[in-house]
């Protein structure tokens, strides 16, 4: 197996992408469409896992097109159902670039607390015995009164030192991402930040250093202005990417050429 790992021409790199996922792309042209229009977008990818089955397909995704890596992990959600082929998967494929997405959600709860620790806990250490980076999904309860997500990934993580990774898809507050960057953690800005009201939330994405920032589509979800009501895909992030630069008050292409050099940094890619 022989995955590239050299990027040619590529101004942009989705650093999170779900197009690999047969249940959001059934349909494999579909597939190979939405790679086509980000490859013709000067855009290459990293395909995220959200469990067992989703990470096979991104190897194999990954495996026979040049512009894509494979991130495999077991999402919080998913937890309940195992974790112990990635494993298996981390020993077989040695292309695999990251462990992801993986972390805690206790907005929805679909795997119970101490299962949701006990799948960050192992996959954090094939993180460490792999030397991999990884993409963390962190989401808190829906009520604040609640057992806090943050509160329980914090101790959690320094229990592992070394960890490298990003903060995917961050929407929390300036306080939890300065305990991310404390830890020499990236942040992944997507679609959100081009059509969200909040404006704390757009303060706080103005002031990411573009050292720490990286973009993301999260593809199918989350699709970035102008494209609301379309399926999202890789070759938006463009748009993530301008809307940053808008914010920063920076040249689209200091966004894009930081981004990218930040992404090969983290994921050695």
């Amino acid at each position: 197996m022989r995955f590239s790992s050299v990027i040619i021409d590529i101004m942009l790199i989705d650093t999170h992408c779900h197009i690999h996922d047969a249940e959001f792309f059934p349909d494999p042209s579909e597939q190979e469409a939405a790679y086509a229009r980000a490859i013709a977008a000067d855009t290459a990818m990293i395909c995220v896992a959200t469990s067992e089955q989703t990470s096979r397909e991104a190897v194999e995704f990954a495996r026979t097109h040049d512009q894509a890596w494979a991130v495999v992990g077991v999402h919080p959600h998913d937890t309940k159902s195992g974790w112990d082929e990635i494993g298996l998967i981390l020993d077989k494929t040695p292309d695999i670039i990251g462990i992801g997405e993986i972390g805690l959600d206790y907005f929805y709860m679909n795997s119970p607390r101490s299962v949701q620790i006990a799948g960050l806990e192992q996959q954090l250490q094939w993180a460490i015995d792999y030397s991999l980076p990884v993409s963390f999904h962190v989401r808190e309860a829906k009520n604040p009164h609640e057992q806090s997500v943050w509160d329980d990934l914090w101790p959690i993580l320094d229990n592992f030192h070394g960890i490298r990774g990003v903060l995917h898809s961050f929407t929390d507050i300036q306080a939890q991402l300065d305990r991310g960057f404390e830890r020499g953690l990236y942040v992944g800005v997507n679609g959100i930040s081009t059509f969200t009201k909040d404006a704390e939330q757009q303060r706080l994405y103005a002031e990411i250093p573009l050292d720490k920032l990286l973009l993301e589509t999260d593809a199918p979800f989350l699709t970035p202005v102008p494209f609301r009501g379309k399926v999202n895909e890789p070759s938006f992030v463009g748009r993530v990417a301008e809307h940053m630069a808008a914010l920063c008050g920076v040249p689209p292409d200091l966004v894009s050429e930081a981004t990218t050099d930040n992404a090969r940094r983290l994921f050695a890619i």
